[in-house]
């Protein structure tokens, strides 16, 4: 039988690919898991793109060529995530020229979620099964465990959220033989993240492998894909947080995040709209527009309760965002809230030009959406109402949105804004979510939609303005 690193190699010569040097690490590193005589554990960290997924997939298809009786256990924190890695091990199956000869016969046996390869034993449980971590798995039996991404955002975004994790994990004793192998896959995303094999870790004393972006030295670990100009544009549009967790391997609290505003810059001014050569050319300062994101996060608008927020922000071709409008809408006392709300959004929308707005349709928002279409018709303004759903923990939201620009100073926002609540929801801001934050969930969303850049005609109001958005 080939060694894991021929059967790669053998793989990346069909693929047409070459076998970076850290493929070479990691190979040797999941061949000495599996050979290993008595502690058959272990722990593979490597940053993102790395092509671990990939390497843990053929590191699957070697085991079931080796000994087609194995049974194989994958566990993610969900069941797509589960069974992107059954296929790409059924994938490897069918075309490596080594395994091409497990794939059985009868369809059924080849399903999307498991596989049963050509196996002498009679065994119930298939050769490839996909489990959630939330998936009931009473019953089953695993000669080698897979836990690939376990920990991600969800999964670990409470402290809650961190013990019901390692319960779960620790259950995986019962699940595998005898002998049997675990191996852990992924990057960590809490401060307490599992991914810890020092003596008081949850994974204590076990063989790790930890491989960064970074070396010691400040060199690149795969520097034919990640050179160290990409490596630094990386970091910058990222965020140094993301970068230390997903790149370097760090474990980081999302706590110690702050949205520091001395890292704000600020700009006076309005837009300008002209034509020129039969094209509409939308300014700031002097400085051309390329792009626009509006997001509504509604709410009913009392003084006392949430804060129904409309957010605005530009883009030009430096990859600079300017946050040009930001209205807290208070309904007056005596008026209708859906109506007079719709009616000044209506108007931000014809001052800005806006082309398109984002409608958060949690709570409130799912009977707005018509309402705000009408009040668009009935003025004859085109403006598209696109419905969108949070779903995303909305503090890890905002600091996802937020944290990269702050850090590399792209984001400008209107010196007239500084009398809004934004500030202050900025200097009060928590992971835990307990502060007044609308301002800046309503700015998230902004940041996080892709801006609006096609080519059209857009009809207001009082004129018909050519497309200024490139």
């Amino acid at each position: 039988m080939l060694s894991l690193i021929e059967f790669i190699w053998i793989w990346d010569q069909i693929q047409g690919l070459s076998l970076p040097r850290h493929h070479i690490r990691i190979a040797r590193f999941l061949q000495a898991i599996h050979d290993h005589p008595d502690h058959r554990r272990g722990l593979l960290m490597a940053f993102r793109n790395s092509g671990k997924s990939t390497l843990v997939g053929l590191f699957g298809a070697w085991l079931l060529y080796t000994h087609p009786d194995t049974r194989i256990l994958i566990l993610s924190a969900d069941h797509m995530l589960a069974k992107k890695m059954v296929h790409h091990i059924k994938q490897i199956i069918e075309r490596h020229p080594l395994t091409q000869r497990l794939k059985p016969d009868t369809p059924e046996e080849w399903a999307s979620d498991r596989f049963t390869v050509r196996r002498t034993g009679g065994m119930r449980d298939p050769s490839v099964l996909a489990r959630g971590l939330t998936a009931n798995m009473t019953g089953c039996r695993a000669d080698i465990i897979l836990c690939d991404d376990v920990e991600v955002p969800k999964t670990c975004d409470t402290p809650k959220k961190r013990r019901d994790l390692r319960q779960k994990l620790s259950e995986l004793d019962y699940i595998l033989t005898p002998g049997g192998l675990i191996l852990y896959i992924g990057t960590p995303h809490a401060a307490d993240t599992i991914y810890q094999s020092a003596p008081d870790g949850f994974l204590a004393d076990w063989p790790t492998l930890r491989l960064p972006l970074l070396t010691p030295d400040g060199q690149s670990n795969w520097p034919e894909r990640f050179n160290l100009n990409r490596i630094q544009a990386l970091r910058q549009r990222s965020g140094p947080n993301k970068f230390r967790s997903q790149m370097m391997l760090e474990p980081v609290s999302l706590g110690d995040t702050r949205l520091d505003i001395n890292r704000l810059r600020y700009y006076s001014g309005d837009l300008s709209y002209r034509e020129a050569n039969g094209q509409g050319i939308l300014t700031l300062n002097d400085k051309q527009m390329r792009g626009v994101s509006c997001w509504w996060d509604p709410a009913f608008g009392s003084p006392d309760g949430d804060k129904s927020v409309v957010a605005c922000t530009f883009f030009d071709d430096e990859g600079n965002i300017y946050l040009h409008r930001l209205d807290y809408l208070t309904v007056p006392s005596g008026q209708e809230a859906t109506a007079w709300q719709c009616a000044r959004v209506r108007e931000l929308i014809t001052d800005c030009f806006v082309p398109a707005i984002h409608l958060e349709t949690n709570g409130i928002g799912k009977f707005l959406p018509a309402l705000l279409r009408q009040e668009l018709a009935r003025t004859r303004t085109a403006c598209a109402v696109i419905e969108e759903t949070a779903r995303q923990n909305k503090a890890r939201r905002i600091l996802s949105a937020l944290d990269a620009p702050l850090m590399n100073g792209s984001l400008f926002i209107r010196s007239a804004l500084k009398q809004t609540p934004l500030l202050q929801e900025m200097t009060d801001f928590t992971i835990a979510g307990n502060t007044h934050d609308d301002g800046l969930d309503a700015l998230a969303g902004c940041l996080l939609c892709e801006p609006v850049r096609l080519k059209r005609m857009a009809t207001h109001p009082v004129k018909q303005h050519l497309e200024w958005r490139f």
